[in-house]
């Protein structure tokens, strides 16, 4: 049996998922300098650094929230080769807080990581031939919540 916590957590997020349109992009990350792309990217995803000039795929993500209580799903290109991101975020991600709980490098990478209340997943793959040189995906959540997200079709 659902809980009433647990039952209103639900509709805000579908209600935060049904209002996401009107506040992002459907295209790629805002246009502007580098500098002001990151400081957007930063107030968005708050304590999670991200690898130099990646950009938000603003069609692919789901941001509920914003700064470092954000949940949800980002999905970035990267103009770094995937072992390069990869050590990126083995990296920097410690140095901010977070603790590795799983690092799993292959053809599609898995970084898992905590930090208080908190997971991150960060999945890294090389990109398409015309597109970005590396997609990374970055799934940010609650410890132990059962959250729903939609699936793209």
């Amino acid at each position: 049996m659902i809980q009433l916590r647990q039952l209103k957590t639900i509709a805000a997020m579908a209600v935060a998922a049904l209002l996401l349109p009107a506040c992002v992009s459907s295209g790629d990350s805002p246009t502007g300098t580098p500098s002001e792309v990151q400081e957007i990217q930063a107030q968005l995803l708050g304590d999670m650094p991200l690898p130099a000039a990646s950009r938000i795929i603003g069609s692919d993500s789901l941001i509920i929230g914003r700064g470092d209580s954000w949940v949800g799903r980002v999905v970035l290109s990267g103009v770094q080769s995937p072992t390069d991101i990869y050590a990126f975020f083995q990296a920097e991600y410690p140095k901010v807080g977070w603790t590795t709980i799983s690092a799993v490098k292959s053809k599609t990478s898995i970084l898992v990581f905590t930090k208080g209340d908190r997971t991150s997943t960060v999945e890294v793959t090389e990109g398409s031939f015309a597109g970005p040189k590396t997609i990374i995906t970055i799934t940010a959540s609650p410890k132990n919540a059962n959250v729903i997200a939609p699936i793209k079709k």
